[in-house]
């Protein structure tokens, strides 16, 4: 079963995070969610966070996960809401299981095909020796070598937690996720269709989402809007997360 949190009461809203993140990254729009009466899950996807490991990984067996997850708690049709591998495993699911979704948000990714790009994080976080690194600032030095940009570098190291008294390890899956990241970038199949309402919503500095995208967002999903946060790059939910709420909330 997947690991998450749980708060608020009302129509329930799903929120998956992105490559190497996990539910937790969500909590701040998480709890104004809540506050505007939706019940929020914010869930870890296997392989991150406190979720299971598993040898598998894909679109196909994260999406099961996800309908296994909603038959569990009981929860029939979902507000879904994704960002970037979130978003993919959101858009499967959706074209899957279109009755479960009411509403479909998609946050800075397209159903396209995306080339492999997180080799240096991998190799990054494949660097780190737990036998020497014994903090947090630590890690940080180790990373830094490969990772200039303090803001990603914060990220991944949400993923570190005490192994035991002494011993910090990776809540990560490392082997696996690097074995499969290519699938991560992975396209929807060209066949797959969801007729419900669907948010795409980009940032204006990433280009995850061009203009050139729009037909193939439109093939796959017939009632789609399109909006963008200007002034805000791939992380858009964290850099702008005034604008991102007022836009998700006025969509749901």
């Amino acid at each position: 079963m997947l690991h998450s949190q749980i708060m608020g009461e009302g129509e329930p809203l799903v929120i998956l995070h992105g490559f190497l993140g996990m539910g937790d990254n969500w909590k701040t729009l998480g709890n104004r969610f809540a506050a505007d009466g939706y019940q929020v899950h914010l869930v870890d996807q296997r392989n991150h966070g406190r979720s299971f490991h598993s040898p598998e990984f894909n679109y196909g067996v994260m999406a099961t996960d996800l309908l296994t997850y909603l038959d569990h708690y009981g929860l029939g049709r979902i507000m879904l809401l994704g960002h970037s591998m979130g978003g993919k495993t959101a858009m499967e699911f959706a074209v899957q299981h279109p009755e479960r979704v009411e509403k479909l948000i998609v946050a800075d990714i397209a159903p396209k095909e995306y080339p492999s790009h997180h080799q240096d994080i991998l190799k990054a976080l494949s660097s780190l020796d737990f036998d020497q690194i014994k903090s947090r600032g630590e890690a940080d030095k180790a990373l830094a070598q490969y990772l200039k940009e303090p803001g990603v570098r914060q990220f991944l190291l949400k993923n570190l937690y005490w192994v035991e008294k002494g011993k910090l390890g990776l809540r990560i899956n490392l082997p696996v996720l690097t074995q499969y990241a290519g699938q991560v970038g992975e396209a929807l199949d060209q066949n797959s269709m969801y007729t419900g309402p669907t948010l795409f919503l980009r940032g204006g500095r990433s280009s995850y989402i061009l203009e050139i995208d729009e037909m193939g967002i439109g093939h796959h999903f017939a009632d789609y809007e399109l909006d963008t946060i200007n002034d805000a790059g791939h992380w858009l939910h964290a850099e702008k997360p005034d604008e991102f709420y007022r836009i998700v909330t006025k969509f749901l």
